[in-house]
């Protein structure tokens, strides 16, 4: 039987990286647990095997109920019944099996019920959904909203809504609004407090709701009357069992066709305040956008995963001229490229992840115990390079997978343009994830800072001190030579002091960032595993030098002159 945690050996390799000790350290505190609960570890090797169990229990419905069901739900999709939204008829099959097997609010403390996965496995088990089918990651994975109520919310909060997320209870995040998309500071949903009753109400309009109709939301609505900034917005918890909620439209989208995105009319709904006041978006929006948006990297490098064994597949069974396509140069250089560009996009996911875990899990310790000095200041660098790295992991994956699913249809011909073919609905589905959660506009905004104050340029800096096996050292020094014209771009820009030229810019220096740094990433990997990596090494770096090369030279031509010109440009299709 198919397993998609067993069949792609890439996935327990990142469960090996030296940085696993140190995060199963900190999230198990030192095996504090054993004595308390059956199933907790009694030491690192149990920990990385008790992952890698739940891993194949999610390979298995991945590969053996999700994406059998991937089709039908894609055709039949979510309705709307007397103003409820009702999932398609297999998406509860999804649902049901993934409940049974106890992969929801895995993240979570065991005292909750949860199985208290740092954020790389269960990353993994989200990459691995997503690879049967990406619509029914949105839902599975939006359990992750819970990790921001059990930051924020009280602790009669946790015991209240973390157990039905951990038993199977779906989540959502009530974000944006008719007038409120990127821009979440005009958010405009009304939270009132009610003193008889001793609780908020919430009315107003949401759209664009991933999942919208679930049993528990997370909202953020504006508690402070006369405000029209970020800072009268707050968050609220909305129960679904205390009603108050209609769906009043379902979209009818391109792809994810599984994953139900609602219109929701808010009519004096009850709610709770999540955490404090005024804090809704300058806090904990963030905490929520950042955890979605490695999910969405996640997701990405699933659906990559699926166009690289679609094409493949295709490409060996498929023949022209008496000769399966896969032996064309044509076409295995497409091939060779979706595997590169996989390759090195799971490489700085799983980089972020760690990250995270590190930075997360001593946010969690600092608030049951003072940390140590030493510790602050791991907290504070990990913190960090998790900021830093989350708008390269969700931009990049996120533009991977929509260009690998391209050339996944690019590899099947014609018969790529046929519905009954998957890859078709690989490539309707890719498209919204450089959309949403923060178009890869915004996840340029987020980094552009990283790059001009030279955050990625020591991190580069440090990694290539890093010692590499005697096969990668070429690969090494080519790297070398694109840091130093990376450098020598960023500076290039710099001298140019103009914010309008940088903005113009920073997809060209954002672009050569996430290229390097997937280069150094992925030519650690196939040191320590060149049977997984050596070949996407090779292929990766010579397209990034492919990349750097030519956006430099762009951008040292750039000068204030062009920016006329793409202005002229502007104003004579407007006119």
């Amino acid at each position: 039987m198919a397993n998609f945690f067993n069949d792609h050996p890439e996935l327990e390799f990142h469960l090996h990286h030296p940085l696993m000790k140190r995060i199963v350290e900190l999230k198990e505190r030192d095996f504090a647990d054993k004595d308390k609960f059956e199933d907790a570890p009694v030491d690192f090797d149990d920990a990385i095997e008790n992952y890698k169990k739940v891993l194949e229990i999610t390979g298995d419905i991945a590969a053996n109920i999700i994406e059998p069901n991937s089709e039908s739900v894609d055709l039949e999709g979510p309705h709307l019944e007397n103003n409820r939204m009702v999932y398609a008829s297999k998406t509860f099959e999804n649902i049901e099996a993934t409940r049974q097997a106890g992969l929801w609010g895995i993240s979570m403390p065991r005292r909750y019920g949860g199985l208290n996965l740092p954020i790389t496995p269960y990353s993994m088990a989200s990459e691995i959904i997503s690879t049967a089918d990406a619509g029914f990651q949105n839902i599975w994975s939006l359990q992750d909203c819970i990790e921001t109520l059990y930051e924020f919310g009280d602790e009669e909060q946790r015991q209240k809504y973390i157990p039905r997320v951990c038993a199977g209870e779906t989540m959502s995040m009530d974000l944006t609004e008719p007038d409120a998309g990127s821009d979440l500071q005009r958010v405009m949903l009304k939270a009132s407090f009610d003193e008889e009753n001793n609780c908020w109400r919430l009315n107003g309009v949401k759209r664009f709701i991933t999942n919208g109709d679930s049993d528990i939301h997370l909202v953020l609505a504006r508690s402070e009357e006369g405000t029209r900034d970020g800072r009268g917005l707050s968050m609220f918890i909305y129960d679904k069992r205390d009603g108050g909620v209609d769906v009043r439209h379902i979209e009818h989208k391109l792809g994810i066709h599984g994953s139900p995105t609602c219109e929701l009319v808010y009519k004096n709904a009850k709610a709770e305040l999540c955490g404090s006041t005024r804090l809704g978006l300058i806090k904990y929006v963030m905490a929520l956008m950042n955890g979605a948006r490695l999910g969405i990297a996640a997701q990405s490098t699933g659906l990559s995963q699926a166009a690289y064994d679609e094409a493949l597949a295709y490409a060996k069974e498929r023949k022209q001229f008496d000769t399966t396509i896969v032996d064309f140069p044509a076409v295995y250089d497409m091939i060779a490229r979706i595997k590169a560009k996989l390759d090195a996009g799971r490489s700085i996911l799983y980089q972020t992840a760690r990250y995270v875990d590190i930075y997360k899990t001593l946010d969690d310790i600092s608030r049951e115990r003072k940390l140590t000095p030493e510790e602050r200041q791991e907290q504070k660098k990990y913190s960090r390079l998790a900021d830093a790295f989350t708008p390269i992991a969700k931009g990049m994956n996120s533009e991977y997978a929509n260009q690998n699913a391209y050339d996944c249809i690019q590899v099947h011909g014609g018969s790529g343009f046929i519905m009954e073919y998957k890859c078709q609905r690989l490539y309707r589905d890719a498209r919204i994830f450089s959309i949403y959660e923060g178009t890869t506009q915004l996840q340029v905004v987020a980094a552009i800072r990283y790059i001009t104050n030279g955050t990625y340029l020591q991190v580069m800096k440090e990694m290539l001190e890093n010692e590499v096996s005697e096969e990668m050292k070429p690969l090494k020094m080519r790297v070398e030579g694109l840091v130093k014209i990376y450098e020598e771009a960023i500076n290039s820009v710099k001298e140019k002091n103009s914010q309008e030229l940088q903005d113009m810019l920073a997809r060209r220096l954002y672009d050569m960032t996430g290229d390097i740094l997937m280069s150094l990433l992925i030519i650690d990997d196939a040191s320590r595993a060149p049977e997984l990596f050596a070949k996407s090494a090779n292929v990766y770096v010579r397209m990034a030098e492919e990349e750097v090369v030519a956006k430099n030279v762009y951008i040292h031509h750039f000068n204030a002159e062009d920016l006329k010109n793409f202005r002229a440009c502007e104003c004579k299709c407007e006119e």
